[in-house]
């Protein structure tokens, strides 16, 4: 069938998808929750696999025709075990989210107590009574929280800890620019038989480079993640921990949460794994060394930069205070304008009742430095960030030298395969 004669809406729908990608490659992308895929992943991800189905374990499956992808999941459960040197890994969550369920499955029981930080100090949904941890009938208890050093309060810790005596901690989330305290927080949880665990979701790039910490040597009993933040990987989920909690996790899984998982997604994540063995100490460097030069750059032209003290951040996030400038949604929508992609967020104090124009913006610099971006380009991205949250400049003047700056930065780097990062794939 000829496109002209396709059905309208399919022809609108993708017309939609491609003005998606020409859109986007123009824009500079600071969502610190997002990245991109190289080439080889996405060619994979349009493969047969995602039509199909392979309940179970690779070559214990409960359907037929799985030959292909034992061979795949069983490659990619042991890169990721060599790449985090994990005892035991699962691939086979199909979100972070899903993987943090898991977890209060394989760990708790109905009623018992989780300690979380609050979502303005990083917490996810996912971590909250409201969400997933309600879900499994979980008592919620929030980790006290420094807002000058923007990390775990560990005196006020200890103390509630050996207080309240929670059955399972978590570390890590939404908001992270620094590591957190695990040695010490695993020593308190070791007093009161809690579990601890680390939501790495955001940060999972820069510990598989080696460039942020280690939280399994560190002590923590579990972790959980999404594979498509600063670890440049399809969407899902995966979940590390040691050989004495393997099986617990893998029944949280299958058959407890999940009956197929998805199969394209980890032909993806085996590509993906391979990347970051051969380029993620680079990558993940230099992720850092751009979030650092942003932060300074914002500060240098007089946006408040949380952090400053502590170099503003050790992570692929900068978090700024834009309360003066009216707040975070009316300048992320400024910003949208002038084709720079951020978020609104909470930030440290606000409370839940300001989710529609919170404190804060948070930035992220994976997806700029998958580009090829460095720090000298990370100058030019404030400055644009300043004309229209400080200087008040026409968005629509902004948007053409946007659009010029980033035609310099359409290849993916740090892959096997150097190609154009947005580019449509046509298969008709």
């Amino acid at each position: 069938m000829l496109r002209k004669q396709l059905p309208s809406d399919v022809r609108k729908i993708r017309l939609l998808s491609k003005k998606q990608h020409r859109w986007r490659r123009s824009c500079i992308n600071l969502i610190a929750s997002e990245n991109i895929v190289s080439p080889a992943v996405r060619e994979v991800l349009t493969s047969d696999f995602q039509h199909r189905y392979a309940e179970g374990k690779p070559y214990k499956r409960y359907y037929q025709g799985t030959r292909y992808i034992d061979e795949i999941e069983t490659m990619a459960t042991d890169l990721v075990k060599r790449l985090f040197k994990a005892q035991h890994a699962n691939v086979q969550p199909i979100s972070g989210c899903l993987a943090n369920l898991a977890i209060y499955y394989a760990f708790t029981k109905v009623g018992d107590t989780l300690m979380v930080l609050p979502i303005p100090e990083g917490g996810h949904i996912s971590h909250m009574a409201f969400g997933g941890a309600g879900v499994r009938g979980l008592k919620v208890t929030y980790l006290p929280f420094d807002a000058v050093e923007m990390n775990i309060d560990l005196d006020a810790t200890a103390k509630k800890i050996r207080a309240i005596k929670p059955n399972l901690i978590i570390l890590g989330g939404s908001i992270i620019l620094f590591p957190p305290p695990v040695k010490e927080i695993r020593v308190l949880a070791d007093g009161c038989g809690a579990y601890l665990a680390y939501d790495a979701a955001h940060v999972l790039g820069l510990i598989a480079g080696g460039q942020f910490q280690d939280p399994l040597r560190e002590g923590v009993h579990v972790i959980s993640s999404s594979t498509h933040k600063t670890f440049p990987g399809p969407q899902g989920g995966i979940i590390l921990c040691g050989k004495e909690f393997a099986k617990r996790v893998d029944q949280a899984i299958l058959p407890g949460l999940q009956s197929n998982h998805h199969l394209h997604h980890v032909a993806g994540l085996a590509i993906a794994l391979l990347e970051m063995l051969q380029f993620g100490k680079e990558y993940a460097s230099q992720i850092i060394k751009n979030a650092k030069a942003l932060a300074e750059s914002l500060n240098n032209y007089g946006f408040k930069v949380l952090g400053e003290h502590k170099g503003f951040t050790e992570s692929h996030q900068v978090l700024i205070d834009v309360k003066a400038q009216g707040g975070g949604d009316p300048v992320a929508r400024l910003l949208e304008q002038a084709n720079i992609i951020c978020n609104k967020n909470l930030l440290p104090g606000d409370s839940l009742r300001n989710t529609k124009n919170p404190t804060g913006v948070r930035l992220g610099t994976a997806e700029l430095t998958r580009l090829g971006l460095k720090e000298s380009e990370m100058q030019q991205v404030a400055t644009f960030f300043k004309q229209i949250a400080l200087d008040g400049k026409n968005p629509k003047q902004v948007t053409e030298e946007v659009k010029a700056f980033m035609r310099n930065f359409s290849t993916v780097h740090y892959s096997f395969t150097k190609g154009e990062a947005y580019r449509y794939m046509e298969f008709y």
